[in-house]
């Protein structure tokens, strides 16, 4: 029965990684698709790819989430579970909104709030979520947005030297491999954070020793295709909000410079093992943009509510999973998981076929979607 429940919770990080995929597939080809650099099916297919491979670079951030969030000697599988269905359900609510949360955090905050729910406070590792997580993530979005401030206004200083035309040509090429490297540090950091789910839960299964810290091949391989796959299929709700609401009709300096600043972040990120949003260090970047375009540019009330959506992310996940955790503990540890889980996605196919039904109906993604290079 625990190899079942292990199977469950295993599928579950999985289709964690999957939304992640969709849920960010903004973050590297909003812009890239709003200035007509790629044409967006084009622009899909490569941020899949580079996602696919970016999870093979790096498994440090895997060992934050593993090790550095939660105490290895007091989880077990059903908090695991819990806490996974606590950020599909917050990534699930804002993809349908079309607000670019985080769902690092989304993860984060459902392990916390299934582990509170579970063992009590000292099941959680406050000062690992402290400097690993929310000190560089405030830094990192601040950065970011300084940097697309600084790098926009030099882009637009080129263009009355250069020459509009020839000036906007290069910026668009530049945008490929701009977005390109946000979609390998997205691989790099995002994938790595279900792989750090899958090892904590193979730990607590008795699987893998918490001393020897690893990462089997089969799960990077999982983890990587699922989240290649989420990325394939676009979450254009969100595109739609990074692409064109943030900062009006963005132009290629200013994508280039979003992209380029935000990639810088997150590869050095993943580096160093913090598990960054990259949702936030984009956005941040797509605010910082807008702003070096001149600050007319900026939609804040579109700015507000994305910042509201960051501050609700740890609690709201936190709060789902618990949630989540107390109707598994009733039912119990083994039919509990799966019963859960069977009416989830029962829910998120729902919801996704009436996504499609309305996107359907809405002009303007269909006008993103079709737009030629």
């Amino acid at each position: 029965m625990n190899d079942v429940l292990l199977f469950v919770v295993v599928g579950a990080a999985l289709a964690f990684d999957f939304t992640n995929g969709f849920h960010d597939t903004a973050n590297a080809m909003a812009t890239t698709i709003a200035t007509r650099a790629l044409p967006a099916k084009q622009a899909l297919g490569l941020a899949a790819s580079l996602n696919f491979v970016g999870a093979f670079l790096s498994i440090s951030v895997a060992a934050t989430i593993a090790s550095g969030i939660v105490d290895q000697g007091q989880i077990a599988l059903p908090i695991i579970f819990a806490g996974l269905l606590g950020a599909i359900g917050f990534n699930l609510t804002t993809w349908y909104l079309g607000l670019p949360s985080s769902s690092s955090h989304a993860l984060i905050g459902g392990m916390v709030g299934a582990m509170l729910a579970a063992v009590g406070s000292s099941g959680v590792e406050w000062a690992g979520i402290l400097e690993k997580v929310l000190i560089p993530g405030v830094f990192a979005v601040v950065i970011a947005g300084a940097v697309a401030v600084i790098g926009t206004k030099i882009a637009y200083r080129f263009l009355r030297d250069i020459g509009a035309d020839t000036a906007t040509r290069g910026y668009r090429l530049g945008q490929i491999g701009s977005a390109s490297l946000v979609s390998l540090g997205h691989g790099t950091n995002d994938a790595q954070k279900s792989m750090g789910i899958i090892v904590l839960a193979l730990v607590a299964n008795g699987n893998l020793s918490a001393d020897d810290f690893t990462v089997p091949l089969w799960v990077k391989l999982g983890c990587a295709s699922a989240i290649a796959a989420g990325t394939f299929m676009g979450g254009w709700r969100i595109i739609d909000t990074l692409g064109k609401k943030v900062t009006g009709d963005i132009t290629p300096p200013q994508g280039f410079s979003a992209e380029a600043s935000g990639a810088t972040l997150i590869l050095g990120s993943s580096y160093f093992g913090y598990p960054l949003s990259t949702t936030q260090v984009v956005s941040g970047a797509v605010v910082g943009s807008g702003i070096g375009r001149g600050e007319s540019e900026v939609n804040w009330s579109i700015a507000g509510r994305m910042g509201i959506a960051w501050l609700l992310t740890l609690p709201g996940a936190a709060a789902v999973a618990a949630a989540a955790y107390g109707v598994v503990s009733v039912l119990g540890d083994t039919a509990g998981p799966v019963v859960v889980g069977a009416l989830a996605l029962a829910g998120s196919v729902a919801l996704f076929l009436k996504t499609r039904r309305e996107d359907s109906t809405d002009a303007g993604l269909n006008d993103l979607k079709a737009v030629p290079a």
